[in-house]
């Protein structure tokens, strides 16, 4: 049997061809102003981040604008309250890189922005990011090393936005249960009763 895996960069490269001029140069090493107009409209964005044990990736969302723009190079993102897994956390404790793909609703196109993280507890940095008088309980510092806007061919493909292929939430059994089950342990209306909780007090 051939192997047709591409192990190399070199063969990579010959496969796909040369990139085209705008994606040559569209990574920009600071946030102007078409960034930070993206990130002050947008509720949702997924972080990657990894470490010796292995990668992971992490949704983060709020209301618009919740990430906040400290200057060119620094992004400022609340951690609200979650499960306590804090795997995006140790991530960065054992490796600072980390990438981010920031969406606004609507829009096809995202922005993705990479660079080191720190875990960040400073009141004076956190309070002002309080939402019905919680402030987050940490934050994600990021140091920008590079910013750019990724075209709209995926969210295109996938329309993501398209209320005609929205499902019907009922055709997925409930969180808890799925969980109970995946896991071989527990009671499926219990954990879902504490799923629904938890979306009721520990959003902030």
């Amino acid at each position: 049997m051939t192997d047709t895996r591409i192990t190399d960069t070199e063969t990579l490269e010959a496969h796909y061809g040369e990139p085209s001029e705008l994606a040559r140069i569209k990574a920009i090493k600071k946030l102007d102003k078409h960034c930070r107009n993206f990130i002050a409209q947008s509720p949702f964005l997924v972080i990657g981040s990894s470490s010796a044990d292995g990668a992971d990736v992490s949704p983060k969302g709020d209301a618009p604008g919740f990430v906040t723009v400290l200057d060119d190079s620094t992004l400022l993102i609340p951690d609200r309250l979650g499960n306590n897994r804090v795997d995006t956390m140790r991530n960065i404790i054992d490796n600072p890189d980390v990438a981010m793909i920031f969406f606004v609703p609507g829009m096809n196109e995202t922005l993705r922005v990479n660079g080191k993280a720190e875990i960040v507890t400073d009141p004076a940095l956190l309070e002002p990011l309080s939402v019905r008088g919680k402030a987050p309980k940490s934050g994600i510092l990021i140091h920008v090393d590079e910013a750019f806007l990724h075209c709209a061919k995926a969210l295109v493909r996938s329309k993501l936005w398209d209320p005609s292929i929205q499902i019907d939430r009922k055709t997925f059994p409930p969180l808890g249960k799925m969980i109970v089950e995946q896991a071989g342990q527990g009671d499926a209306e219990d954990a879902e009763n504490k799923v629904q909780e938890s979306l009721k007090t520990r959003l902030y």
